[in-house]
């Protein structure tokens, strides 16, 4: 992820550069899950498998059900997956509020393509992830998925990475909310998505499925504007003891 921002942060004239703590989330991340006794990580939005991959070298053992619309990917995805026996690949679609069929925007970089098209303003300046062609796509939800892949004991954490997607993820889960004990999502300071909410709205809209921000993990930094671009949120259940 850090050589697209690169790309399109040259492209603006200015470079970026992962912040420093970035890396070191990875041993906390894994330690809550496990301090939370997660038994079924969600893994939406996993392009090739990397967040899964990232939990397994740092200690998660539990199980894993990946997420991805983009064709090629999710070959890639899936062959990754093929190793590991606690770690599914759900077929091919898109996690959205509804179930249905839409179209993904490919970009060149497999990881910015989204169901969302790029504002006006991102794709005169991020020439490198402007769309290139499009797919359909099944949509489904992560309420219609849980019955498939959890088992009524398990504990579960939703992670959202999808590109602008994130509210639509969450409004999928209604009915089932109660399952998710936490979640992560990606945020975006400077969003460049059409209609992607802004990162409060977002944080309002967990906060009303009733969970709290438990660890902030930061994204990708401009030196040149000292402003980053991104973040992840790490958020569990709300404690009623």
């Amino acid at each position: 992820m850090v050589g697209r921002f690169r790309k399109i942060a040259r492209s603006m004239g200015f470079d970026i550069a992962r912040y420093p703590g970035a890396a070191a989330q990875w041993p906390r991340l894994t330690e809550m899950l496990n301090q939370h006794n997660v038994s079924l990580v969600l893994d939406v939005g996993a392009n090739i498998g990397q967040y899964a991959v990232s939990l397994r070298n740092n200690g998660y053992t539990e199980r894993i059900v990946s997420f991805e619309p983009l064709s090629s990917a999710h070959a890639d995805l899936s062959a990754n997956a093929d190793l590991d026996p606690a770690w599914d690949v759900a077929p091919r679609c898109a996690v959205g509020a509804a179930a249905g069929e839409t179209e993904i925007n490919i970009s060149p970089e497999s990881d910015m393509s989204s169901l969302l098209a790029l504002t006006d303003d991102a794709a005169e300046k991020f020439a490198s992830v402007r769309p290139t062609a499009s797919e359909s796509v099944p949509v489904t939800t992560l309420a219609t998925e849980l019955p498939r892949y959890a088992n009524a004991n398990d504990t579960i954490f939703v992670k959202s990475d999808t590109q602008g997607y994130e509210a639509q993820v969450l409004t999928g889960l209604a009915g089932a909310v109660d399952r998710v004990i936490g979640l992560q999502l990606e945020l975006s300071l400077v969003p460049i998505y059409q209609g992607q909410p802004d990162y409060l709205s977002v944080l309002n809209q967990v906060n009303e499925l009733g969970f709290t921000p438990h660890l902030i993990i930061p994204g990708y930094f401009s030196r040149h504007h000292r402003q980053m671009i991104e973040f992840d949120v790490v958020c569990f259940r709300v404690s009623t003891s």
